[in-house]
C-alpha cells in the first residue's frame, strides 16, 4: 500500500511539473528527439560486431559469428599499432593541449586593457571554426617539399623533404596544429571558472603583501581546481576518441606506423574493405574502453579531490 502511494505522489508530482513547465519540455523535445534518431536507435547496429554483416543480407540475414571479429583484431597486427598511436596522439593532447588552455586563461585574465583582451581572444577563438578541410589544406601546402616551414627547417640544417611523408613527424604536426586550433576555444571555461572568483580573496592577498604571481598560484588556480578535474575527467574518458576528420585528411600510407588511429582504422576497414562486422567490433571495444576510463577517472576524482562528474 505504501509503494502504491509513492508511486502515485510521484505521478503527480511529475504531471505537475510538465504542466508548470511545459515550454521548457517543448524546447526540450527536439533535443530528445535528435539524440533518439541520431545515438539510441542507430545502437542497434551493434549487432554488426557479432556477425559476417553483409549489406545486401541485412541484420537478420547476415552469418553470426560470435567473437571473431573482435578476435580477428586483437590478433591482427594493426592492433598494437593502432593502439599505440592512439594512445600516444591522446596523452600528448592531455599532457600538453591540456594545459596550455588553462595557462592560456591564466594570462588573458591577468590582461587589464579590455579592448587588447578581446582582440586576443577574438584571434585565438578563430582557428577553431576554421573548417577541417581548410585547415588539412593550409598543413599540406606548407610542409610540403617547398612549403613554408620546411623552407624554414631547411635554413636550421634539416634536409628537404615533404614532411607529411615521414612518419617520425606526423606527432608533431598533429600536435602543433591541435593547440594551435583548440588553445583559445578550450580556455572559455576555464575563463569562465576565473570569472567566478570571489574578488575579496584577491583583496585579501593583496592587503597581506601577495604580488600578482603568488595570487595565482594561492587564490585562483584552488579556485578553478573543481573545473579542472571536471574537464580532465571528461578528456580522459574521450581519450581512445581521437578526432579522426583531420588524421583522415592528412594521412597516407607511408604515414600509417604512426598516423592510423582507432577511428581511421575503422573508417578505412569499413568503408574502403568493406569489412562492416569487423569495424564495428573496432568501434564497440573503443566504446568500451572509453567508458571504462571515464566511470573509473571520475571514481578517484570523487576520492581523492572530492570532485566528480556524476
Amino acid at each position: 500500500m505504501a509503494g502504491r502511494n509513492v508511486s502515485r505522489t510521484v505521478k503527480t508530482s511529475w504531471k505537475r511539473d510538465l504542466k508548470m513547465n511545459r515550454n521548457i519540455y517543448l524546447l526540450f523535445l527536439p533535443i530528445l528527439i535528435y539524440f533518439l534518431i541520431f545515438n539510441y536507435l542507430p545502437m542497434f547496429g551493434v549487432v554488426m560486431a557479432f556477425q559476417d554483416f553483409k549489406a545486401i543480407k541485412g541484420f537478420f540475414g547476415s552469418q553470426f559469428v560470435g567473437f571473431q571479429n573482435f578476435i580477428s583484431f586483437f590478433s591482427s597486427p594493426d592492433f598494437w599499432t593502432v593502439l599505440r598511436n592512439t594512445l600516444v596522439i591522446s596523452f600528448l593532447g592531455l599532457g600538453v593541449g591540456f594545459p596550455l588552455q588553462i595557462i592560456f586563461a591564466l594570462l588573458l585574465n591577468e590582461i587589464y586593457y579590455t579592448r587588447f583582451k578581446k582582440l586576443v581572444q577574438t584571434f585565438s577563438y578563430l582557428p577553431h571554426f576554421v573548417s577541417a578541410v581548410v585547415i588539412c589544406g593550409l598543413i599540406i601546402e606548407f610542409v610540403s617539399s617547398n612549403g613554408l616551414i620546411t623552407n624554414l627547417l631547411v635554413m636550421l640544417g634539416f634536409p628537404r623533404e615533404n614532411l607529411l611523408q615521414n612518419p617520425k613527424y606526423f606527432w608533431g604536426i598533429n600536435l602543433l596544429t591541435d593547440v594551435w586550433q583548440g588553445l583559445g576555444y578550450g580556455s572559455i571555461i576555464f575563463m569562465a571558472a576565473i570569472t567566478g572568483v570571489s574578488q575579496e580573496l584577491h583583496e585579501a592577498a593583496t592587503i597581506d603583501g601577495a604580488n600578482r604571481l603568488k595570487r595565482v598560484w594561492h587564490v585562483t588556480i584552488p579556485a578553478i581546481v573543481p573545473t579542472i578535474v571536471t574537464m580532465l575527467v571528461l578528456r580522459i574518458g574521450m581519450i581512445l576518441n581521437v578526432g579522426f576528420e583531420k588524421i583522415l585528411l592528412l594521412y597516407n600510407p607511408s604515414i600509417y606506423e604512426t598516423a592510423d588511429v582507432i577511428s581511421t582504422h575503422v573508417a578505412r576497414m569499413g568503408i574502403e574493405r568493406m569489412q562492416y562486422g569487423y569495424s564495428a567490433a573496432v568501434g564497440l571495444f573503443n566504446s568500451v574502453v572509453a567508458t571504462m576510463l571515464l566511470v573509473i577517472s571520475n571514481y578517484l576524482s570523487k576520492k581523492l579531490a572530492q570532485t566528480s562528474v556524476f
